[in-house]
């Protein structure tokens, strides 16, 4: 049965990808104060375009894809596995359309890989409190940790940790700079 709903979420997935042109932008992605002047794109690009077709956070700090050394998929742009970060709205938790196939594909790919694990970093803007930014980074973590449970990846696979406002990927204080802070990345360990 497990096997059968990741099968029927791949076709969903490969049907809502085929139908996504790469120059199509997400206004969902923002709560659309600044969509085109924050750089953030759809899940395609999950960001910045620096003109390697990699956003600054899926970037580390050595210019690669963060999840490379697991295998070549995490580093093939047209692959989903290579997005590894997943952007929210303001003071939300829920996932948005578009990253649904991402998440989707690392479920898969997770249930295929029984040995390997992923640490959901939540993440949040500076704005509110300390406690709220880390529960709400936590929330976010998991929402994505719940969709792949539905998919049948194992419990043990799965870590959730929040950080907060504390580790931004930007460090501006306007709102270009918050929806870039407000996300989960998704962080491979080791087999």
């Amino acid at each position: 049965m497990k096997l059968n709903k990741t099968v029927l979420a791949l076709a969903i997935s490969a049907v809502i990808l085929s139908g996504c042109s790469e120059d199509e932008k997400d206004a969902s992605l923002t709560d659309g104060t600044q969509n085109a002047a924050s750089g953030i794109n759809d899940a395609s690009t999950s960001g910045l375009n620096n003109g390697s077709g990699l956003s600054g956070s899926e970037m580390n700090a050595s210019g690669m894809y963060p999840n490379a050394g697991i295998g070549p998929e995490f580093s093939d742009p047209n692959n989903p596995l290579s997005k590894s970060t997943i952007y929210f709205m303001l003071d939300s938790s829920q996932v948005q359309d578009d990253f649904v196939p991402v998440i989707a594909a690392h479920a898969q790919y997770l249930v295929a890989h029984p040995g390997q694990r992923v640490v959901m970093e939540g993440h949040g803007d500076e704005r509110g409190s300390r406690e709220y930014n880390i529960a709400l980074g936590e929330q976010r973590a998991k929402s994505i940790a719940s969709m792949m449970k539905v998919q049948g990846v194992a419990d043990g696979q799965l870590e959730v940790v929040s950080y907060g406002e504390e580790k931004p990927a930007s460090l501006g204080h306007d709102e270009a700079s918050w929806e870039l802070n407000r996300r989960v990345e998704l962080v491979y360990q080791g087999k």
